[in-house]
């Protein structure tokens, strides 16, 4: 008998607590979710903005363009960071050197010069092993063999240049000598689009750009 009733009393009191158990969840439970509406409404919105699209990002940069002075002869950047590029516009033979050199900032980093020959004339690209770039630091035409953008090129008259020239951009300084033409930045880096000039025509065209 005694261990009956000690078992009856066992159970009674096992239920009790349980339910004060499941009181006290319950209380706590409405707690945590008894929320004001402006914190529900911050959550979608966190949410929304936690991971940014770079799909957007990667796609703006492919498109962006580059102005004269930044690249005279592409103006997509997705195409200027390829030596084809530059190949399919010359409408001669070239050969192409690719020369190790120093990195400007940390010496233990080799970068690569490439060099774009065509009878008399280059391109020099500067491309640093860390991005996978091409940088055009210098580009010396003396033939008919390539364009620039815009037609602009050697063999052409004075007059078209100039007019040309002008309708690229209103952050072009033009500079007019009796034989050279430059056309320059207005402020930024030290960049240069020299034409020199003979009888009246362009004869010879010095790119000097500005890598850092």
């Amino acid at each position: 008998m005694f261990l009956r009733s000690y078992s009856i009393c066992h159970k009674y009191s096992l239920k009790a607590r349980l339910l004060l158990l499941l009181l006290l969840v319950h209380t706590f439970a409405t707690a945590c979710t008894d929320s004001s509406p402006e914190e529900e409404a911050d959550v979608p919105f966190e949410r929304r903005t936690a991971e940014p699209d770079t799909t957007a990002v990667s796609t703006t940069r492919a498109l962006a363009t580059i102005d004269l002075l930044g690249n005279p002869f592409v103006a997509n950047r997705q195409q200027s960071n390829d030596l084809t590029t530059y190949f399919d516009r010359i409408d001669s033979d070239f050969t192409v050197d690719a020369d190790a050199i120093e990195n400007r900032h940390k010496a233990s980093v080799t970068d690569t010069i490439f060099t774009i020959r065509f009878g008399s004339s280059f391109m020099e690209f500067y491309a640093p092993s860390h991005s996978g770039d091409l940088h055009l630091q210098v580009a010396d035409i003396r033939s008919t063999d390539i364009k620039l953008r815009n037609n602009l090129q050697v063999g052409m008259a004075q007059a078209e240049l100039i007019k040309r020239l002008k309708s690229q951009a209103e952050d072009i300084k033009i500079t007019q000598a009796p034989n050279e033409v430059v056309a320059s930045a207005k402020e930024g880096a030290p960049v240069t689009l020299r034409f020199y000039l003979q009888k009246g025509k362009v004869s010879r065209i010095l790119y000097e750009g500005y890598v850092d």
